[in-house]
Formats: structure tokens, sequence, C-alpha cells
């Protein structure tokens, strides 16, 4: 064996250009594979993360657009009722997403703000690294004041203290002044990405957020519930309410939906769409398993010589054999080696771009290292058996 695999690596350093080329496909499959593996298995704790951190005993209830009137949509008094009354729920806030720009100085970019009230707090569950999250009275006067992330933070004021600091946000024709009071954490998975490739993200009470883009309707709210065993009872309690208060039978109305269910339902996208691109990306380890058998085909016959003396001299079949298996699995495993570490790279400068830090496990490369080598394998059973049989009188006399 170890003299097979010397003669392999001779065989491969005899022609360096033409082993590249055999590898140039394995090479290519495996570092696609490997990138939109890793990148989608990043970009599934980018997805999932904000989500789970929001817990296991939180509930989402919609509204159906598809059904729903304009009496129908969840109101603030609805809200505060469910509060002071839910037995199951511990906090409870909307969450009204709109986009506009914000303007500090001479920088300007856009904006996605959150109008929530003050439970959001104990539903988001992000760390403040400076000042606080507004109170209740703020929320119901629809005060001027504002949450931003770090990162938002960052690409607007620099590296200062920005709590007391005044940013302008709406719409283009109609930017109101707010005054920071406070500055979440931004997630980790954020650090490896550059602060211009971040929207910027702000949180307000929901009278304010309607204040500034006009009056919003209420379609979805978050409540978390005082265990997970509660998040059935908690929900159905909400909609109750809800239901109650505007004198609507039709309790299907309203969706209630765990934020773990929701984790799940999106990781098998993600899954199901990496898997799908991964298989797409595999076609060119075919078409490279394809290249080696045709290379090792050429090899065979520019050797057809160097077999019949070889089996003149006592060579068996099965050494013959094992000689080409060897050089073709060497060959796919050395380009399996070289795309592992290209889909690596190529994952992190991509990710750097995205915000996602890849993830690349030791079973990816323990699985890039098994299938090129069977690629090899595979791929030069046909040129090694049509070596091992050829007739040693035949190839001696080939010219």
């Amino acid at each position: 064996m170890r003299e097979n695999f010397k003669m392999a690596i001779e065989s491969i350093k005899s022609n360096k250009l033409r082993s590249f080329l055999t590898m140039l496909g394995i090479i290519i499959g495996v570092s696609s594979v490997i990138t939109i593996i890793s990148l989608g298995k990043g970009g599934k704790e980018v997805v999932t993360g904000k989500l789970e951190k929001i817990g296991s005993s939180t509930v989402q209830i919609k509204v159906d657009n598809s059904r729903a009137k304009k009496k129908d949509y969840i109101k603030l008094e609805d809200i505060n009722e469910i509060k002071e009354k839910g037995e199951f729920v511990k906090a409870i806030t909307p969450t009204v997403m709109r986009v506009g720009i914000c303007k500090v100085d001479n920088k300007e970019k856009s904006i996605y703000v959150n109008g929530v009230t003050s439970d959001y707090k104990y539903i988001e569950n992000a760390e403040i690294i400076q000042g606080r999250y507004f109170t209740e009275k703020e929320c119901v006067e629809g005060k001027a004041v504002v949450v931003i992330d770090e990162f938002t933070a960052k690409s607007l004021f620099g590296c200062k203290e920005v709590v007391g600091e005044n940013i302008l946000i709406g719409t283009s024709n109609n930017l109101k002044k707010l005054i920071i009071i406070g500055v979440t954490k931004s997630p980790g998975y954020m650090d490896a990405a550059p602060v211009e490739h971040i929207p910027a993200i702000a949180t307000v009470p929901k009278n304010s957020l309607d204040n500034i883009f006009g009056k919003s309707e209420i379609e979805s709210i978050f409540l978390l519930a005082k265990s997970k065993e509660d998040i059935e009872a908690a929900s159905n309690e909400a909609i109750n309410i809800i239901s109650a208060r505007h004198n609507n039978r039709e309790k299907e109305l309203y969706i209630g939906e765990k934020i773990i269910k929701q984790v799940e339902e999106i990781n098998k996208v993600i899954d199901i769409f990496s898997s799908f691109i991964s298989a797409v990306a595999g076609i060119s380890l075919l078409v490279g398993g394809i290249g080696v058998m045709n290379i090792m085909l050429v090899s065979v016959t520019e050797r057809t010589k160097e077999i019949g003396i070889r089996k003149a001299v006592g060579a068996t079949t099965k050494s013959i054999l094992l000689q080409f298996l060897t050089e073709a699995m060497i060959v796919s495993l050395i380009g399996g080696i070289i795309g592992l570490i290209v889909g690596i790279t190529s994952a992190f400068l991509v990710g750097s771009i995205m915000g996602v830090i890849p993830k690349v496990t030791f079973l990816h490369i323990f699985l890039v290292i098994i299938f090129s080598s069977a690629v090899g394998i595979f791929f030069g059973i046909y040129p090694a058996k049509k070596a091992a049989q050829l007739d040693p009188i035949d190839a001696l006399r080939e010219e």
C-alpha cells in the first residue's frame, strides 16, 4: 500500500497541470457545498437567535388580515385590559414596525422603527448597555423618546455616549426629533459585520410611533406567559378578552402562535433551502468525478507499457488495480481538502459582508474527506479495472 501511495504521488507530481485540472471539479463542488452549508447554519442562528432569546413562554397573537375589518384590529385598550385581568399573562406588548429614515447631523440612513409598550423589555429581553427603557407613563403620553441598538449608535455617533443625544426619525418630508434614552446590546453574530451593512434599528412607544408616522393598526401582539405550562391558557385568555371587547364571536380572527413553533418552522425552511442549493452545487462533484475517470483512462493508455512491464516481472492484477484506485482516490482527496479550505475562506469572506458567522463543524470536515475519497474510488474503478485486465504481452507490444 505504501508503494502504491508513493507511485500515485509521483504520478501526480509528474503531471501537475493535468492533475490540478482533474481536481478542479472536485474543488469547485466541495467549496460550493461547504460555503452554502456553513453560511446556512450561521444564517439559521442569525434568523432564529433573536426569536429563541424571546423565550419558550412567549406567544404571538395575530389578526387574520384576510377576514378582519377595521373594528377587529387590536387596540391599546385591549392590551391594557389583558394586562390587568390576565391571570396567566406576565407581560404584553404590541409590535408595529415602520420603515423610515433617521438623521444625525449630516449622516442619514434608513431605519426600522418598532412601536411597543413598556412591557417590551421583558419580552425582547435585550441587555441595556446605556441608559434605560421607557416608562409606562412615557408610553401613555407618547413622549419623543427612543431606544436604539449599539450598531445604530456606532454608525451614527461613533463610539461616544449617546444617551441624551437627539436623533431625527420619520419620512423625508416629516422628521421628528427624539431623545435617545437607552442603547441595547446588539446580538453577538453582528460582531463580524461592518457597521455600514447593518440597518439602523429603533424602538419607540406605540403612541410615539403614531405621532411620527401617523396612526398604525396593531396587527399583532406578543405576550409572555407566567410559565411554559401557561402558554395555551394565556393565549386563550388574551383572545377571549379581545373578542369580548370587540363584540366578536369569531375567535378564529385572532391566531395565537408559539414563538418556539415559529423557530422550528424557520429552521425547516432554512434546512430545506440549504439542502436544495447544496444538492445543486454537488452536481459539480459529479462532474469532477467524471473528470477523474476520464483523466485516469488517459493515464492508463499512456502507461500501458509500464503496466505490461510490471505484470511481466510479477505484479498481480490486484496490485495494478490498487495502484490506479489509490491514484484516483488521492487526486480526489487532495481536491477535496483544497475545496474545503477554499469553501471555509469563501464562507467567512461572504459572512463578513452579510453579518453572518459561518458554522463549520468537524463533521463537515470528516464528511468532505470521506466523500472526496469515495468519489475518487467510485470513478476510479473502471479505469483501474481496465489497467488491471491488460494482457502483459499486448501491453509490451504497445508503442
